[in-house]
């Protein structure tokens, strides 16, 4: 009889260490569930801005991934350079200010160009002669597989003269790196290895 009570104690410990174990393992689930969906949580409000209209209304917007716009961010820088830099008007200081700003989005390989002109008499001829010229990008094709990345622009020219205008053919290649954000560089790339692989005469229109 005695050994059957111990027998029977034995057992209610053994069924006591079980349902204990089984309330644990349950606690430590739910405790790791509520901590995963309160950083899940947190994670969701992070992604939301409160804007302030004006000190009237409270607005929320959605904040983004900044990776999602990068391939749109290049295109757009590149297509900014080109403009800044292939669009001059016969004024000097005109010119220079757009060769400064153009300067901020690209490597030395972009004054090195610059400076080839330069010496070749190229800006002097466009001031001398009140010549216009304008630059539009018909598309950028980028290279996101690789980093650095490569580029390639299609763009076409204008050369607006008092008698006549002459549409060029522009073809550039280069390299997009990751680079620090800032006013005179808001998409946060560099441009290196720019190079014109072409630049020539498509037609002539009579004015």
């Amino acid at each position: 009889m005695e050994f059957k009570t111990l027998r029977n104690i034995e057992n209610s410990f053994k069924q006591i260490r079980l349902y204990a174990l089984v309330f644990a393992t349950l606690c430590v689930i739910v405790v790791g569930f509520s901590v995963w969906k309160s950083y899940h949580f947190a994670e969701q409000q992070r992604q939301k801005v409160y804007v302030l209209d004006n000190g009237k209304s409270l607005m929320v917007a959605l904040s983004q991934d900044t990776s999602i716009n990068r391939p749109v961010e290049a295109r757009e820088h590149v297509r900014r350079f080109h403009e800044l830099f292939f669009t001059l008007a016969p004024d000097k200081n005109a010119i220079e200010s757009n060769m400064k700003r153009a300067f901020h989005l690209a490597d030395k390989s972009a004054f090195d160009y610059y400076k080839d002109l330069a010496e070749k008499g190229y800006y002097n001829r466009i001031i001398s002669g009140n010549v216009q010229q304008r630059t539009e990008v018909d598309s950028v094709v980028c290279n996101f597989d690789q980093y650095p990345y490569s580029v390639r622009t299609y763009a076409k020219q204008y050369i607006i003269r008092s008698s006549n205008v002459t549409k060029r053919n522009l073809i550039s290649t280069c390299f997009l790196v990751n680079s620090v954000r800032s006013d005179n560089n808001p998409q946060g790339f560099t441009m290196e290895k720019f190079t014109v692989i072409e630049n020539k005469d498509m037609e002539i229109i009579e004015r």
